[in-house]
């Protein structure tokens, strides 16, 4: 995200997110109100395929287990941190058996945030470490400009990374490995 603030050590709360236009997405970390414009349309397109193969095979159970809550961009409250955003977030469904009709409040079990010129800063620095914090499992990351998947897993309070894909893999990488997911198919021709 391309701003912080947190005026004179004031706690930022969800009034301060309301008050935000409509063209920008803002999230509490920690007490901290980070501020971004909305994703540009390559960020939308990987996320939108992304979330396709995903929630085809683990959400619907079309040629895969089932079993899995897989959202994009959900809005997420966490102690201190009344709206986080991940660009993609996951949740087994022994632990989240029917999505809530109001916040989510359970850290997921699984994390993507797409890398971006005004988000890869804020993704690396702040997000990362707040997301080992409250125990997400795993963490992907898509870089667009390098056409990359980074895969890391939480292992004693730190990540350990699983691997680093590029743009023409086919993978299986963890939670998903039970299904090929190719790569490939998130860089339309051209792009």
């Amino acid at each position: 995200m391309a701003g912080a603030a947190r005026p004179s050590g004031k706690v930022a709360t969800r009034a301060d997110l309301e008050a935000l236009p409509e063209n920008v997405v803002g999230e509490i970390i920690e007490g901290v109100l980070y501020t971004s414009p909305r994703p540009r349309p390559r960020h939308a397109n990987i996320g939108g395929f992304l979330g396709a193969d995903l929630k085809n095979s683990f959400q619907r159970g079309h040629g895969g287990p089932g079993g899995w809550w897989i959202l994009i961009e959900p809005g997420i409250e966490l102690p201190n941190s009344p709206e986080v955003v991940p660009d993609l977030a996951g949740w087994r469904r022994e632990r989240l058996p029917e999505l809530p009709e109001g916040a989510l409040t359970i850290p997921p079990d699984w994390i993507c945030e797409i890398l971006s010129p005004t988000t890869r800063r804020h993704d690396q620095l702040v997000k990362r470490p707040f997301y080992a914090r409250v125990g997400v499992p795993y963490l992907w990351f898509v870089d667009l400009d390098g056409r990359t998947l980074t895969a890391s897993k939480l292992q004693e309070a730190r990540w350990v990374e699983i691997g680093i894909f590029g743009p023409d893999d086919t993978i299986r990488v963890e939670p998903f490995d039970a299904v090929e997911i190719s790569m490939a198919d998130w860089w339309p021709a051209g792009d």
